[in-house]
C-alpha cells in the first residue's frame, strides 16, 4: 500500500522488492515513507510479542515488552499527527492503530486535531463512526431506552427500573467468559440488591434455543430479571449499544445515566463497594 496523492510522484527501486520501493514528489507519499520507516519495525515488534501471548508462551518480561511496546507506539502516533494534521496519512494511522489502542476517547481526540483534508476519505469515515459509537456508552450520558420480551414474554424496559441502580449485563447461555463470570454477578447481587441494585439481563441467545437460556438462568442461579430477542449477534438491544463481545455490561444510575462499565472480576464489588459502603 501506499499514498501518491495529486501530484507528480517518483518510485525507485526494484519490482521484485515492492516494500522497499522508494517514493518522493508528493507530500502524501513522504508522509507514508514516513510511516512506514517510523512504524513498520514496532508493528512487527508488537506482532511478534502478540503472538506469543496468543500462544501461551509469553513470559512477565513478554507482557512488559508488549505494554511498553504499545506505549512506544502511543506517543510515535501523537508524534506523527500533531506534526501532519493535514495529511491522509494519519487518518490511515488513526484507523490501523485503533485495535492496538481501543480507547476511543483518545483516538476522539487525535481525531479532533486533524484537518479536514486529512479526514475526508475512508480512513476517517471508519474513525469517525468508530468515535461517534462510544457516546452511546460513554460515562455520563444517558443509557438509551428499550424494550425486549423477558422470559415469560412479558416486555420490560431499561426506563422501569429508574431509581435503582441497574447493571446492564450482555451474556449468553452458550457464552463460556460469561458462565465464569456469573457467579461474581450473583455475589454481588444478592450482597446489594437490598441497597437499590439490581441486575438487568440482556441475552444474546440465539432462536430456537430459549430452553438453553432459561436452563443456564436457573443452573447459575441468576435471580434477576432478563431478557431477549433471542436473535444471537443481531440481538436489537446488543446492537443499540454497539456490544461486539460478551460478556459487557453497565452500571446505570438512578438518574438513568452510566457510571461505570466493563465491571468484571473485583472491579464490580469495588464500585459497589464505593457506592452503597461496605463493611
Amino acid at each position: 500500500m501506499t499514498f501518491l496523492g495529486n501530484t507528480k510522484t517518483t518510485v525507485k527501486g526494484s519490482i521484485t522488492d515492492l516494500p522497499g520501493l522508494k517514493y518522493s514528489g508528493s507530500a502524501t507519499a513522504t508522509d507514508f515513507a514516513v510511516f512506514q520507516q517510523q512504524f513498520n519495525p514496532l508493528f512487527a515488534s508488537l506482532n511478534i510479542q502478540g503472538q506469543l501471548i496468543q500462544s501461551g508462551r509469553a513470559t512477565d518480561s513478554t507482557m512488559l515488552a508488549f505494554e511498553s511496546m504499545k506505549d512506544s507506539i502511543d506517543k510515535a502516533v501523537d508524534l506523527f499527527i500533531n506534526k501532519r494534521r493535514g495529511s491522509v496519512v494519519s487518518a490511515f494511522l488513526l484507523a490501523v492503530t485503533l485495535q492496538i489502542n481501543p480507547d476511543l476517547s483518545i483516538a476522539e481526540g487525535r481525531y479532533a486535531k486533524l484537518k479536514p483534508e486529512a479526514v475526508n476519505n475512508t480512513y476517517g469515515t471508519y474513525v469517525r463512526d468508530a468515535v461517534n459509537k462510544t457516546k452511546v456508552t460513554a460515562i455520563g450520558s444517558v443509557a438509551q431506552d428499550f424494550t425486549q420480551t423477558d422470559t415469560a414474554g412479558v416486555k420490560v424496559s431499561l426506563s422501569d427500573f429508574r431509581g435503582k441502580y441497574v447493571l446492564l449485563d450482555f451474556w449468553a447461555s452458550w457464552c463460556g467468559p460469561c458462565r465464569q463470570e456469573n457467579p461474581n454477578v450473583v455475589a454481588n447481587f444478592n450482597k446489594f440488591s437490598s441497597k437499590n441494585f439490581t441486575v438487568l439481563g440482556v441475552s444474546l441467545d440465539r432462536q430456537g434455543q430459549k430452553e438453553k437460556w432459561l436452563e443456564a438462568i436457573h443452573r447459575d442461579r441468576l435471580g434477576w430479571t432478563h431478557v431477549s430477542d433471542l436473535q444471537f449477534w443481531n440481538n436489537a438491544v446488543a446492537k443499540q449499544y454497539n456490544v461486539e463481545s460478551i460478556p459487557q455490561n453497565l452500571l446505570i444510575g438512578p438518574d438513568g445515566k452510566i457510571i461505570a462499565k466493563d465491571l468484571r472480576g473485583p472491579a464490580l464489588g469495588a464500585k459497589l463497594c464505593e457506592i452503597f459502603g461496605c463493611n
